[in-house]
């Protein structure tokens, strides 16, 4: 008897560690060369997006301010989900919140030649900006680096 219960628990167990393998083969997530360090400041990029996106209306800024603040907010936003779901272009996406973070510390001065830019606009640009170019330098430093084999 206690041999026959301990045969079908043996034979259960095969099953369960052949589904599993079977499971994990063919629903794994694709390895990536990004590491913990390196997605996680990905999210605060994006994050950091969000607030720029948002910012214009807690910091009453005018028309042009608002429209270019919510463009590369949303902008950054979407590179940086983007660069934590897709399995490839992270090194691309990541360039991208580089300049976009660029951007935002210059745009005010850009934008005051032609508009009236309020005080905030410089403070939170430069802020944002820098935060976003803190994170991004961060994520790119996280990359690890996989040697192809061919």
């Amino acid at each position: 008897m206690a041999t026959s219960v301990s045969n079908q628990m043996a034979s259960e167990s095969a099953a369960a560690r052949v589904a599993a393998d079977l499971y994990t083969r063919e629903y794994a997530a694709p390895p990536t060369g990004r590491s913990a360090l390196a997605q996680v400041s990905a999210m605060l990029g994006a994050l950091a997006g969000v607030w720029m996106a948002i910012s214009p209306w807690f910091l009453t800024l005018g028309r042009q301010e608002t429209a270019n603040d919510l463009i590369v907010g949303l902008v950054v936003t979407a590179l940086g989900a983007f660069g934590i779901a897709g399995a490839r272009g992270f090194l691309g996406l990541q360039a991208g919140n580089l300049l976009l973070g660029i951007w935002l510390i210059i745009s005010p001065f850009i934008l005051a030649a032609r508009f009236a830019v309020s005080a905030p606009m410089y403070w939170s640009n430069g802020f944002g900006g820098f935060a976003i170019i803190v994170f991004t330098l961060a994520a790119l430093a996280g990359m690890r680096h996989r040697a192809t084999v061919r």
